[in-house]
C-alpha cells in the first residue's frame, strides 16, 4: 500500500493537536511533519518532525517538502485551522491518485464555521485554470515523484509564490484531478460575502505579492509556449467614418435607483467632440424604463429596449455596438456606476489615440452607496504593464473599470452572451493581438451595494462564475499557443 507523508504548518502544541491525532489514526500515513516558522512554539508534539522553514509559500519551504517526500504520496496542509478526514477517506484519495495516475489529487471538502457545517465544493482543474487563488481547498495530495520532479525545476526564490509554482510546474507534466466527493472537514476562516473578497489580488498592501504571482505565471507561460511577446498590430483610426467619436454604453436592467445617476454622469461629460450616450434596457419592470425617457429630450441620448429573448450584459453590448449612432469608441458605464468627473470620455479618447491602443482601461474607487470610499480605495491595476499585461491577464480574474473599446474592432469580435465575464474575454481576446492602453487617474466611481450582482453569491454559483472564467482562460491560452507555432 502506498504510504503518506504529511506537511502540517505549525504554529504550537495545541493548534496542531487535533490534526496530529487525525492522521496519526490513518494507517496509510507514514510520518507527520510540522512546518515550523521562524514564530512558532518550540514545544512540539510527539509523533511528528519538525521543518524549519521561513514562510508557509515560500520556494525554500517546497523544496524542503520535496526533500522529505520519500513517500509514495505527499500531503500538503495549507491551513493552521483543525483538518479532519471522513472514514476512509484518505484511503479513497490514494485510490484514485493511483487508478487515474494524477500528480496531484483534491477534493470536494465541508467548511465548519460558527457552528455550523456547509458543503465546500470546489471545480475541475483545467489548463486555463491560472488563477493563483484557484480553490483546491486546504488539502493538496501529490504525487511525491511529481512533487520532487517540480521542485528541481524551481529556479526563482520566491517569498509568497512557492506553493504557486510547485502547482504550475507539477500541472506541467501531470494532472490535477478534482474528486468531486466531500472528504475531509476544515475550519473556515473568512466568513466575508463573495463581493467583499473580489478585490483581494489588486489590494494595494499585497502588491508584492502579485509581483511574485505574475512572475511564476509569466514563466509557466514560457515553459508551455503560452507567452506573447509585446509586439503589438497598428490601429489607423481615421480609416472608418463615424458620425459621433465615442459613445457612453450603459447596459442595464431593474437600477431604478441607480440609472438616473448614471446618465446624468454620462450626458454631463465635457468634449472637443460630439460623443452620444446609448442606454440598453433588458427589460427592466421595476421604474428604470421611466427614468431612461424623462432624459428623452437630450439628443445625445440613445435608448435601446431589448426584445424578450436572452442577452445578458454581452448581448446588451452587442446591441449598442450594432446600433447605427454607436461612435468609433464605445466606453462603458455600469447601471450603478458614475464617472468621477466631467473629462472621462475626453480622456479616454486622447489615450486611444496617444497609445494607439484598441482597448483602454482606467482606474475605479470602491465606494458605497453615498460615494463614500471603502477599502481597498483605488484600484489602479499596475499589473498592467505594456510589457506584460497581455501575459499577466491570464492570471487575474478582471481587467479593471471603465473600460473603452475600439468600436470597428469590437464588431468583429463581439461580446459572448453571457451575464458574467463577457468583459473580460474580450479583453483577453483583443489583448492577444492589440495593445491594451492604460489611464492611471481616477475615472470612475465603483459602488459597492447588496443590489450588486456579486453582492452576494453561493459557493454553486461562484464556482459557476470562476469555472466560465478559467474556461475563457484555456480557450485564449490555446488560441495564442497555436499562434506562437505558426
Amino acid at each position: 500500500m502506498n504510504k503518506i507523508n504529511c506537511f502540517i504548518p505549525f504554529k504550537d502544541k495545541s493548534q496542531v493537536a487535533k490534526t496530529v491525532e487525525s492522521l496519526d489514526r490513518e494507517n496509510t500515513v507514514l510520518k507527520i511533519y510540522l512546518l515550523k516558522t521562524p514564530d512558532s512554539a518550540s514545544e512540539i508534539p510527539e509523533k511528528c518532525e519538525v521543518l524549519e522553514v521561513p514562510s508557509l509559500k515560500s520556494s525554500d519551504t517546497v523544496r524542503k517538502i520535496a526533500a522529505c517526500s520519500d513517500s509514495g504520496f505527499s500531503l500538503i496542509y495549507t491551513k493552521y485551522t483543525e483538518l479532519s478526514f471522513g472514514k476512509f477517506a484518505l484511503d479513497r484519495m490514494l485510490s484514485i491518485a493511483g487508478d487515474s495516475g494524477s500528480a496531484m489529487v483534491y477534493a470536494d471538502h465541508f467548511n465548519e464555521a460558527g457552528g455550523s457545517r456547509v458543503f465546500a465544493p470546489v471545480i475541475d482543474y483545467q489548463a486555463g485554470a491560472l488563477r493563483d487563488d484557484f480553490d483546491f481547498g486546504s488539502v493538496l495530495l501529490y504525487r511525491s515523484s511529481s512533487l520532487k520532479e517540480a521542485a528541481s525545476r524551481m529556479k526563482t526564490d520566491y517569498e509568497y509564490a512557492g506553493l504557486y509554482d510547485l502547482r504550475l510546474k507539477v500541472s506541467q507534466k501531470g494532472k490535477l484531478e478534482h474528486i468531486s466527493e466531500y472528504l475531509y472537514y476544515e475550519i473556515e476562516t473568512d466568513d466575508r460575502k463573495s463581493g467583499e473578497k473580489l478585490f483581494d489580488y489588486v489590494d494595494p498592501k499585497n502588491r508584492a505579492v502579485q509581483i511574485e504571482m505574475e512572475k511564476a505565471c509569466t514563466d509557466h507561460l514560457k515553459d508551455i509556449g503560452g507567452y506573447m511577446e509585446p509586439s503589438f498590430k497598428n490601429i489607423k483610426f481615421d480609416s472608418d467614418s463615424f458620425e459621433y467619436e465615442a459613445s457612453v454604453v450603459i447596459p442595464c436592467k431593474n437600477r431604478v435607483r441607480t440609472i438616473n445617476d448614471a446618465i446624468t454622469s454620462a450626458l454631463n461629460q465635457q468634449t472637443t467632440f460630439k460623443y452620444n450616450v446609448i442606454v440598453v434596457d433588458d427589460n427592466s419592470d421595476d421604474g428604470t424604463v421611466d427614468i431612461i425617457k424623462k432624459h428623452s429630450g437630450d439628443p445625445k441620448l440613445v435608448y435601446i429596449a431589448q426584445d424578450k429573448t436572452f442577452h445578458g450584459i454581452g448581448g446588451n453590448w452587442n446591441a449598442a455596438l450594432h446600433h447605427p449612432k454607436c461612435g468609433r469608441f464605445a466606453l462603458q458605464l455600469d447601471s450603478d456606476d458614475l464617472y468621477s468627473d466631467r473629462n472621462v470620455v475626453q480622456k479616454f479618447v486622447d489615450a486611444f489615440y496617444a497609445q494607439n491602443c484598441a482597448m483602454v482601461v482606467g482606474t475605479y474607487r470602491i465606494t458605497d452607496f453615498d460615494l463614500n470610499t471603502i477599502p481597498p480605495g483605488v484600484i489602479d491595476h499596475k499589473e498592467w504593464t505594456p510589457e506584460n499585461g497581455r501575459n499577466n491577464a491570464l492570471r487575474v480574474n478582471g481587467l479593471g473599470a471603465p473600460r473603452g473599446f475600439y468600436t470597428p474592432l469590437l464588431r468583429e469580435f463581439n461580446f459572448p452572451t453571457t451575464k458574467y465575464g463577457e468583459d473580460y474575454a474580450v479583453g483577453l481576446r483583443v489583448s492577444r493581438e492589440y495593445q491594451i492602453g492604460r489611464i492611471y487617474d481616477v475615472m470612475y466611481d465603483c459602488r459597492r451595494w447588496d443590489s450588486n450582482s456579486d453582492a452576494s453569491l453561493d459557493a454553486d454559483k461562484v464556482n459557476a462564475n470562476n469555472l466560465y472564467k478559467d474556461k475563457i482562460r484555456t480557450w485564449e491560452l490555446k488560441a495564442r499557443i497555436q499562434m506562437n507555432r505558426k
